[in-house]
């Protein structure tokens, strides 16, 4: 029997909660994370049909994009729709959880997906983050050395975009004198020694610091290990907001109107004059994101689709970039079908559902 809690724990490594903006309150919003799981529904929104979806369907979980709790709660008495949702799911013991920025952040994440559904090739990220990135350095016998890059790659070290363990060393003189009380792996207490050693470098995601020290500790032979923690500014590829890609082949504004349509399943949506050269290079932000048209505009896209544009967003366009809003639940909708590929992939003793429920508040006439 497989608990929530184990659940969790797949999209957490998945999308991990370090990824999550400040301003948001992913992970578990209610339920015991030591229940044993019935069944899981996924979703982009989790309202009150979508909780009556999974009691009928006999889940006791619900995986949202969207999380239901944002702001702080005084109380829990039914008055407001986020209220009675959460009373009814902790009435039937229905665990919710939004996996929300943090998917939007990853390489694999919202962002893929939509781009997957346009058909486009080659996706980077479009803003990259920077400030997450940490640089382990450490001196070890050459004898020991690929014992500790064992122990740091699989805990999580070296991964640098589509290559895995990575490290850098260079050889040297390392001398020390232990103290009386010294119980030294290599020389005598109160003795001066020289050793041959490898200092060696890595670098990982600096919220799995703590798992990568535990490691070095552990496969390290020294009593006492040197090293440095060194803070890095450099881009993280994987990780950040938006992502641009190409389409296999170049199409005219006609043409990239019914390909919008047609890929996302929609029948209208609001965007500014076309490109007049053939339209190649697009970039995307599932959900609002307005904030990424300069990044867009660097990255030489012809076309920057993504949804809640304003009135006054729609005149940053230019003659070279158009602007598209397909509407937030069209640009996100697909996330569903990612929320079930990572969990069918892991869990085969449950039923992963799709919500039938369609979440999307607004309506056009």
């Amino acid at each position: 029997m497989t608990k929530i809690k184990e659940v969790l724990q797949v999209l957490e490594r998945y999308a991990p909660p370090a990824y999550q903006e400040s301003y948001d309150n992913a992970l578990l919003q209610v339920g015991d994370p030591e229940a044993t799981v019935t069944g899981v529904l996924v979703t982009l929104d989790c309202t009150l049909e979508v909780v009556q979806e999974a009691l009928d369907r006999g889940c006791n979980l619900i995986v949202a994009h969207h999380p239901v709790i944002f702001k702080p709660l005084k109380n829990l008495t039914g008055k407001t729709p986020v209220e009675r949702i959460l009373l009814k799911a902790l009435q039937h013991q229905i665990a919710i959880f939004a996996c929300h920025t943090n998917l939007d952040h990853v390489h694999n994440g919202v962002n893929r997906k939509l781009c997957e559904k346009l058909g486009l090739q080659n996706p980077k990220i479009l803003a990259p983050k920077t400030q997450i990135l940490t640089k382990l350095e450490t001196y070890v016998p050459l004898e020991d050395t690929e014992k500790v890059l064992a122990a740091l790659h699989a805990a999580g070290a070296g991964q640098i975009g589509d290559y895995s363990d990575c490290s850098f060393r260079i050889t040297g003189t390392g001398r020390f004198t232990p103290s009386a009380q010294a119980n030294p792996h290599i020389g005598e207490p109160c003795q001066t020694e020289e050793t041959i050693e490898n200092k060696i470098e890595v670098v990982f995601p600096a919220f799995k610091q703590a798992q990568i020290m535990r490691a070095l500790l552990k496969a390290h032979p020294y009593e006492e290990v040197a090293h440095y923690l060194v803070a890095l500014e450099n881009e993280n590829q994987e990780v950040g907001a938006g992502m641009v890609g190409e389409l296999e082949t170049a199409l005219s504004g006609e043409e990239f109107t019914r390909h919008v349509k047609e890929s996302l399943q929609i029948s209208t949506f609001r965007h500014t004059a076309w490109p007049t050269e053939p339209i190649k290079r697009v970039a995307v932000c599932g959900g609002a994101g307005s904030f990424l048209t300069r990044q867009a505009k660097a990255a030489g896209a012809q076309v920057f689709l993504t949804a809640d544009l304003k009135y006054h967003d729609f005149f940053e366009a230019t003659e070279h970039l158009a602007l598209v809003d397909v509407g937030h639940y069209e640009s996100e909708v697909y996330t569903k079908e990612l929320f079930y590929d990572i969990l069918t992939k892991t869990f085969s003793n449950f039923a992963v559902e799709l919500a039938f429920t369609h979440t999307n508040p607004v309506r056009h006439s």
